[in-house]
């Protein structure tokens, strides 16, 4: 029996030389012919463990794999290759995954297999071996996570849990990293020098999915903040397009897990080229933090719900605090960084606030949860947020949702507005906050279910919109930690009132380990 995490690129060619050998398929997956070839080297190989090496030798591709062979069935083989394995050990027993929550409630001590170590597991002992064949011990460590934090006490479902967790996931992801009386963050894990940060020219952020959205507002703050520029890829783009990186870019990569396979793949080409990485992760012993040349964690404790809630708003407060680290060293004077800390120590209780309307949330929800597709609009340092609202939107409750700047939906989207669309809109105050009202005007026009989100006292956007959800204001660039709280708060409902696992949508995985 085979568990394989991960995509054999030469299956095909491999498949068709079993089959001349005289194997016969069950199956169309890649991971079938894993078990085939083991089968053909076992004919030729003395040990188990030699024709798992032999077999794997012709394999191109990644995997994580997990063998039970039913002649010695008091053994479990694992081996890795670009895709995370753990082993947690226990009394008398011990447990394999490809994730750390999978294993802490039943211990604490794990360590991570590095490619090419082959773990031999039995109940009361393990051996390791590297792809040299020699025995190693492996570096024990104890994961510091609160079982309590993967159960989900009185909520439905984990994703409810995290939401409403972030007044306290946000406070955790800047305690400590604060300095009000200097207007200064403090990211110790940088290791950057005030001679480093004033010779960076240049910042690469490379995230996926939610952390990219994440990424793109780190943009907005850095280049407001620091005023040094930003470019934030696809991480799935930037390890294949032969990104331009210079002697003085500084390049963060984001991922909740660590293990976001097309992430750690960009962090490992950004190194060949010779550039500082850093990693943005959640995970403590993640790939990315043990490969990255230094970086910061969230601190967001564990995060079940597939769809990412919580890890989004303390990436988010990470880049606030990487923007003023960076930009007290330039050109951002005490008085505007304690104001910026100041404002920073009230986003928990406003996202509390916020997080009391749920109720009225769940109502709007009502009202959309048969619409078949969706907007969502936003300008400035709002757009990334749209289309984070969007993402949340179609990946838990299956609707097609699209995230654009407002400005843009003239240039084509508003072509699909009608009665039946509902319009989900960011119109907080800001400078652009007269340019977006106008935008709105014309969606109102054309009939759309204009859903809003804006700050209270802007009763003017009532006469326009079907629902108005209103905010405590805060400063510009904090205004991401604020306006997304709604949007996750409607994906969930809108998802829940359709009777969909929350917590595990169809076709989709918490960790990304493939490509």
């Amino acid at each position: 029996a085979i568990v394989h995490n991960g995509i054999i690129e030469n299956y095909n060619p491999l498949k068709k030389q079993l089959i001349e050998l005289g194997h016969t398929f069950r199956s169309e997956t890649d991971t079938e012919v894993i078990a085939h070839l083991i089968e053909q080297y076992r004919k030729s190989e003395p040990t188990l463990e030699d024709a798992i090496r032999a077999a794997l030798s012709k394999v191109e591709g990644t995997y994580g794999l997990v063998i039970l062979c039913e002649d010695e069935p008091d053994k479990i083989l694992a081996i890795r290759k670009g895709s995370p394995l753990i082993v947690g050990i226990g009394e008398n027993e011990h447990f394999i995954s490809s994730d750390v929550s999978a294993i802490v409630i039943h211990t604490k001590r794990v360590f991570y297999l590095q490619d090419d170590e082959l773990c031999i597991l039995q109940k009361d002992h393990f051996d390791i071996t590297n792809g040299l064949r020699e025995k190693i011990e492996p570096e024990v460590s104890t994961v510091d996570w609160d079982i309590s934090a993967i159960d989900k006490g009185p909520y439905k479902h984990f994703m409810l849990k995290e939401i409403f967790e972030q007044p306290m996931t946000v406070e955790n992801a800047f305690r400590g990293r604060i300095d009000e009386a200097s207007g200064n963050a403090r990211l110790g894990g940088l290791k950057l020098t005030p001679k480093d940060i004033s010779k960076i020219e240049q910042i690469h952020l490379v995230g996926c999915g939610t952390s990219y959205h994440a990424a793109l507002i780190g943009k907005y703050m850095i280049e407001d903040l620091a005023r040094i520029p930003v470019q934030v890829e696809y991480a799935s783009e930037y390890r294949y397009r032969n990104p331009i990186i210079q002697e003085h870019t500084l390049i963060f990569v984001i991922s909740q897990s660590g293990e976001t396979a097309d992430t750690l793949a960009a962090l490992r080409e950004a190194q060949s080229k010779g550039a500082k990485v850093f990693g943005i992760t959640n995970v403590v012993g993640s790939s990315v933090a043990r490969e990255s040349n230094g970086g910061s964690y969230i601190h967001a404790g564990s995060e079940i719900g597939v769809a990412s809630t919580k890890a989004f708003t303390s990436q988010v407060t990470i880049l606030f605090l990487l923007a003023i680290l960076l930009g007290r060293q330039r050109n951002l004077s005490s008085l505007q960084g304690m104001e910026y800390i100041r404002e920073l120590q009230t986003i928990p209780s406003k996202i509390d606030s916020i997080l009391k309307q749920s109720e009225y949330i769940r109502q709007i929800a009502e009202t959309i949860k048969d619409a078949r597709n969706a907007m969502y609009l936003g300008r400035g340092i709002n757009y990334p947020v749209a289309l984070e609202g969007a993402l949340k939107l179609k990946e838990i409750s299956y609707i097609h949702a699209e995230g654009y700047a407002a400005a843009e939906m003239k240039h084509g989207p508003i072509a699909l507005v009608d009665e039946e669309m509902p319009v989900v809109a960011i119109a907080t105050n800001d400078p652009l906050y007269d340019k977006i009202h106008n935008n709105l005007e014309e969606v109102h026009s054309r009939k759309a279910r204009l859903i809003t989100i804006t700050n209270e006292g802007n009763k003017d956007l009532e006469k326009i919109s079907e629902s108005v959800i209103y905010l405590p204001s805060t400063l510009q660039d904090l205004q991401p930690l604020l306006t997304v709280i709604p949007l996750q708060l409607l994906a969930y409902y809108v998802a829940d009132l359709k009777g969909i696992d929350v917590d595990q949508p169809r076709n989709l995985a918490k960790s990304v380990t493939v490509e």
